[in-house]
């Protein structure tokens, strides 16, 4: 399997986005954790998140027998781990990130979210399937009362109702279930800062067609973030992904 990662500051003063790749033999595992800067120590959150997801994983015995299973437990317990960060603090004050982790092993790919980092299941330069974030405009959107455009320039956009963190309940997570992978398959695991201002389509089309070779695929990657940056200037987000191309 080919891999890559990056993250970019954006036209943000920190950068609180982290992103991470840890591979086995026959296994990879992608993460990215995007720390809220509307609370206090996103950034921390990020990174404690993803130093959980990280020892979770290589604690596994690989292939994992029950793929989903860990998912829930891993999340589960980065979701504990920040909540340690705020503990004795005041709500509002608690450190607090979404979340995207993704899982190839066997031809088949399982993934899971926790607010509207995304993860998107690409092939041929299409997208067989993407996450649905938890948001109020994600809502807004699946009941038709808004449009994929209007979608990114309502007021409540940044709007998240399930995170890691604050709250000491478990929160909301998805699921997408085994998911069969072709030759050639992309899975594309960003933050919102990636995906915000631009088209579904427009993300696919920058893997469609890229030659074999993990350079080639880092260059893909590099590009799109780029693109995502460029678009939302001069106010642009981090913007953070990971991708794993199944071999064709």
């Amino acid at each position: 399997m080919e891999f890559a990662e990056l993250s970019h500051i954006g036209h943000r003063p920190e950068n609180q986005d982290r992103v991470a790749i840890a591979s086995a033999p026959g296994a990879v595992f992608l993460v990215v954790v995007d720390g809220m800067g509307g609370h206090a120590d996103g950034a921390l959150a990020a990174a404690t998140a993803c130093a959980s997801l990280l020892a979770s994983f290589h604690r596994e015995q690989v292939p994992l027998l029950d793929p989903l299973g860990f998912l829930h437990r891993s999340l589960g317990k980065a979701h504990e781990d920040v909540c340690e960060l705020g503990r004795g603090l005041k709500i509002e004050e608690r450190p607090r990130a979404t979340c995207a982790v993704a899982l190839v092993q066997q031809g088949c790919g399982f993934w899971a979210h926790i607010g509207d980092s995304r993860i998107y299941h690409l092939r041929e330069g299409t997208v067989v399937e993407r996450t649905r974030d938890h948001s109020h405009v994600e809502g807004l959107l699946q009941e038709g009362s808004i449009t994929a455009d209007e979608m990114r320039r309502h007021p409540m956009r940044n709007f998240v109702e399930y995170c890691i963190g604050g709250e000491t309940e478990l929160p909301e997570m998805s699921l997408s279930g085994q998911q069969r992978l072709q030759p050639g398959d992309v899975l594309l695991v960003c933050s919102d800062g990636t995906w915000a201002s631009l088209e579904d389509a427009e993300m696919a089309a920058y893997f469609d067609g890229v030659s074999a070779g993990q350079a080639a695929l880092a260059g893909a990657l590099k590009t799109l973030v780029e693109r995502s940056v460029k678009a939302s200037a001069p106010f642009s987000d981090n913007s953070t992904a990971a991708v794993v191309r199944w071999p064709a």
